[in-house]
């Protein structure tokens, strides 16, 4: 990106911070206080995490061979209240502990099911809720939230109780305003939108057919249209979206 200079190539400032243009056109005020602090806040935060990461795998070391240490510990418990003459066949130790680890299993399932079962309304709530309360989406788009939630949704990862939008490539989408920020989810829909091969036909009032789709038919009507190979190349979700927005599938 570069400065944005004036007619007399003065630097344009907008709110006391320089403008710049990024390469595909837009302008975006650049807040460079901003920046050094979210700078100097992650790098504390990377430190942390490192630190963290190192005191746990140390931990985890005395551990080493055990999948579940819970279980183990449960069933090591059970094993003592055995009388030790009962134990000396080796196949009836192992019955021992394969039942004492099923029965902590059981005893915890329903427990396990509870909270995946909360973690996914959560997710739900948070990240549907997104989209039904997207501005973007009910300004700029020209199909319903839902059929949004259906194509885009898998982008969007609910991490710290915050919803955050990444690429197809698994990177995740940053604020072009906020540098060192992850994007907003408005912000995260227009970048994701920008990038979808269809997005003239799922934005609003759009007079130009974009990839994939080709200008022109319906009698004149100035309707889009698609071939259907095209069309059949596309999930279900973006198929529902080509139908909702008028496009005519040709041959």
């Amino acid at each position: 990106m570069k400065l944005k200079l004036d007619e007399q190539g003065h630097v344009v400032v907008q709110d006391g911070k320089p403008v710049y243009v990024h390469d595909d056109g837009k302008e975006v005020a650049f807040d460079a206080v901003g920046t050094v602090a979210t700078i100097s806040r992650l790098n504390g935060e990377a430190k942390s995490h490192r630190e963290r990461a190192e005191t746990a795998e140390t931990a985890l070391k005395s551990f080493d061979g055990i999948a579940d240490p819970a279980a183990a510990k449960k069933a090591l418990e059970t094993l003592k209240n055995f009388d030790d003459k009962k134990l000396v066949d080796a196949g009836e130790v192992e019955k021992v502990k394969l039942e004492a680890i099923k029965a902590v299993e059981e005893k915890y399932a329903p427990v396990l099911k509870e909270r995946d079962d909360l973690n996914a309304a959560l997710v739900n709530e948070k990240v549907g809720g997104s989209f039904s309360r997207s501005k973007f989406i009910t300004e700029k788009l020209a199909i319903p939230f839902d059929l949004a939630e259906a194509r885009f949704g898998s982008n969007f990862k609910l991490e710290g109780g915050e919803v955050v939008a990444y690429d197809k490539a698994g990177n995740k989408l940053f604020s072009r305003s906020n540098p060192g920020e992850v994007a907003k989810f408005d912000e995260a829909m227009e970048i994701l939108v920008e990038h979808y091969p269809y997005k003239d036909q799922i934005l609003k009032g759009t007079g130009s057919s974009g990839s994939g789709a080709q200008g022109g038919g319906g009698s004149g009507s100035g309707a889009k249209t698609i071939t259907r190979s095209q069309f059949e190349s596309l999930s279900p979700q973006e198929q529902s979206a080509q139908a909702i927005a008028g496009v005519q599938i040709t041959d």
